[in-house]
């Protein structure tokens, strides 16, 4: 029996090329909105089946990850064989510890919530906190889209270039980046004022008449981004800046404050929509394929990740952390 795909409404065309890669149908599905909000998913039959429900946790974030929790009791209770939550983007994943008194732990709830609605397995690709897998009840697959996107970088970036690390927190990531296009990285030190205002206090490493690439694991308001290009300018690097993520959300204003800066190309993944019209310099890697692969190797049975040991393979692997 092949996997099956569930499709969620928070990004249908990528359920759709995952199961197309795979050779199959989604199942029917459907999501009735009622006029105060609330969601109710009817699945088609799914007794027995090895289910995948394909459902990114983006904007909308709570309505998303409600969509997916009814989805995954609607398959239970369906007689579903298994169940695996392909969740590319996890949302609440920055909230990993809490700052202050009184805060909330957000990625342990989401977690715990997913394994109370039925799901027997995660699989996310590049989420922000390394500890997820420590916070879930079930086993989780970490993927990753590094490999695709340093491949799409390097097809332009030349050899003088610096990869840049706009944050503390993006270092390991873009270390690792420099390993596989063998470029150096420089990092931006930054503090951040509020959700959307980011000061920088410092660059360490050499980036004067060099073009620079940002790198990070997700662009939300492009506060940051808007930050480190500044912080490059201001060192001497060439107005020719390549900006790299998995995740692209871009909210609250992200569009224009990216437009307003000299930004050559923009290389994101789908693991998110992403609207292109009127963005000239956005390039778009799939996931698709990524997700495939991790379906045909859980669904016999087999890990989809690699060891530590082997290195990696295809990009089934999280970046070393």
């Amino acid at each position: 029996m092949r996997p099956r795909i569930v499709a969620g409404t928070g990004h249908r065309a990528l359920a759709e090329a995952v199961a197309a890669a795979l050779g199959t149908e989604p199942v029917t599905c459907e999501t009735e909105r009622f006029p105060d909000g609330e969601l109710r998913p009817v699945v088609g039959d799914v007794q027995g089946a090895d289910l995948y429900l394909v459902q990114p946790t983006g904007p909308p974030v709570n309505d998303n990850l409600v969509e997916l929790l009814l989805l995954l009791d609607a398959c239970r209770r369906g007689g579903a064989r298994r169940l695996t939550a392909l969740v590319p983007y996890f949302g609440y994943a920055r909230q990993d510890r809490r700052t202050a008194a009184g805060q909330p732990v957000g990625a342990r709830v989401a977690a715990d919530l997913l394994v109370a609605a039925g799901a027997d397995r995660l699989v996310v690709i590049d989420p922000h906190t390394a500890a997820l897998e420590a916070m879930c009840g079930v086993p989780v697959e970490v993927l990753t889209a590094v490999p695709l996107l340093a491949d799409a970088l390097g097809q332009e970036l030349s050899r003088a270039a610096v990869l840049v690390a706009p944050d503390l927190g993006a270092v390991k990531l873009v270390e690792h980046y420099g390993r596989l296009l063998r470029l150096p990285v420089a990092v931006v030190r930054k503090t951040r004022v509020s959700g959307t205002q980011v000061l920088a206090e410092e660059l360490v490493g050499q980036v004067a008449e060099r073009p620079a690439a940002i790198i990070d694991d997700m662009i939300s308001t492009a506060g940051t981004v808007e930050t480190a290009v500044k912080v490059l300018l201001a060192h001497g690097a060439v107005a020719d800046i390549t900006v790299a993520t998995t995740h692209a959300l871009l909210v609250g204003g992200a569009w224009d404050r990216l437009q307003r800066l000299p930004i050559r190309r923009l290389v994101v993944t789908d693991t998110l929509p992403v609207e292109t019209a009127g963005a000239s310099p956005l390039q778009v890697c799939s996931v698709a394929p990524l997700l495939a692969d991790a379906v045909d190797l859980l669904h016999g049975d087999e890990p989809a990740v690699a060891s530590p040991v082997q290195g990696g393979v295809g990009g089934v692997r999280a970046y070393p952390g």
